[in-house]
């Protein structure tokens, strides 16, 4: 009977473990905690799984994130997988299954809606039951490509001004942040820690980050590196954030002021973000789009139950299938009604043959993108992973889980 637990002294295990995992190729340095236990890495709780109680080396490790993600415009308690790390001698022995299988059943327990990671792989994930949450949309360009964004904004006294924030003084621009989670399923509750130790913080160095201020108020801010690229310093933008499109305006001029410094800027960005279509040369801007980070949910029941609806009147049955934990597998009554929902499942009948087939079936990796708003039924159904009895099934799935602006950003 393996034996799963936090690693709270273990933390040279752990080290050893990830460092091997994620960065082999400069070698496993030695752990010094007063190097290597800071304020960003030591958060999140640390898990092992071993082969038996009283073990010292686990066979595998994780790091839990307790969090809060807006899920259709409510918070609702999530957590982050991250750092699954496991020895080559303990490979292919199914530690890692086990690990995930404990780990949801401490979700569960602590009540968790949905987990979030970033994978090292997405087929691996898959077969486990997560999928892609979003998609990252990455534009790269001369700064001088965005100077267009200087001469829709009028005169320079009439732009607003910059200045840097650090991170003790985050409350500046927080609600900014606000406002641009307000827009997106998946954002993050950002508490104190977070912003000074994940946002402010860097594993190596500290990324630079400036707001944008307007008639004293905060309107937007910039968080960024300075980066050497192939030919030359890359401004590598990995959050903007803004209120209104004038902020927006403001801070792509901001990034072409680089122009003496960077030879290209990169900018990280919602698919939703027009960069694009407002731009004077679309053309001479890259962009590529990559698959984001996955999500699953952890209690099917529960979290249908406790999510927040559109106001419609609509009753389906979803099957489900789970290739991780068995209390998912099954079939649900989803009665929707005046913008909430009850959720429960439908008791299995001893003659197979007379049961009901339900009015559509998923797997819980595409009900869990269905259930944060990342694709909905119509394509669900058109992909061939959403089976349903009738047309009537789709429509009446696609009127409770309407598809919306999905976008988590942030690694941890």
């Amino acid at each position: 009977m393996v034996d799963y637990r936090p690693i709270p002294d273990e933390r040279d295990v752990f080290h050893e473990y990830r460092y091997y995992a994620f960065a082999p190729e400069t070698g496993v340095p030695a752990y010094d905690p007063e190097e290597h236990d800071t304020p960003r890495s030591t958060l999140g709780a640390r898990r092992g799984l071993y082969e038996r109680a009283g073990d010292d080396r686990p066979r595998c490790v994780c790091r839990h994130y307790w969090l809060e993600a807006s899920v259709r415009g409510e918070p609702h308690a999530a957590a982050g997988l991250a750092s699954v790390a496991t020895p080559p001698e303990y490979r292919r022995r199914g530690y890692v299954r086990q690990l995930l299988a404990h780990s949801f059943a401490e979700y569960r327990d602590h009540g968790i809606r949905v987990s979030v990671l970033w994978p090292f792989r997405y087929r691996f994930y898959r077969r486990y039951g997560w999928d892609t949450a979003n998609w990252i949309v990455t534009h790269e360009c001369d700064p001088d490509v965005l100077s267009f964004a200087a001469d829709r904004l009028g005169s320079p006294r009439d732009r607003g001004r910059f200045r840097p924030v650090t991170g003790d003084a985050y409350e500046a621009i927080e609600p900014v942040y606000e406002a641009h989670a307000d827009r997106y399923a998946l954002a993050l509750e950002r508490d104190a820690d977070w912003w000074r130790h994940r946002v402010f913080g860097g594993h190596d160095v500290d990324p630079f980050v400036y707001a944008y201020e307007r008639d004293g108020e905060p309107r937007g801010y910039v968080r960024y590196a300075i980066d050497d690229g192939d030919d030359g310093p890359i401004m590598d933008v990995t959050e903007l954030a803004f209120v209104d499109h004038d902020a927006f305006l403001a801070l792509l001029s901001f990034c072409a002021d680089h122009d003496s410094q960077v030879d290209r800027v990169r900018l990280q960005l919602p698919a939703s973000v027009p960069l694009r279509a407002v731009a004077s040369d679309p053309d001479e801007i890259e962009t590529t789009v990559e698959t984001g980070p996955m999500v699953r949910l952890v209690d099917v029941e529960s979290t249908l139950a406790a999510l927040s609806y559109p106001d419609v009147d609509e009753t389906v049955t979803i099957g489900v299938e789970d290739p991780l934990v068995g209390w998912n597998e099954g079939t649900y009554r989803l009665a929707v009604s005046g913008g909430t929902a009850t959720c429960e499942r439908v008791p299995e009948t001893i003659d197979a043959d007379a049961a009901d087939e339900p009015d559509a079936a998923l797997d819980v990796g595409a009900l869990s993108q269905l259930a944060v708003g990342t694709r909905s039924a119509p394509d669900l159904h058109r992909t061939g992973q959403l089976d349903v009895s009738g047309d009537d099934a789709v429509a009446a799935i696609d009127a409770c889980f309407p598809e919306t602006d999905v976008y988590l950003g942030e690694f941890f």
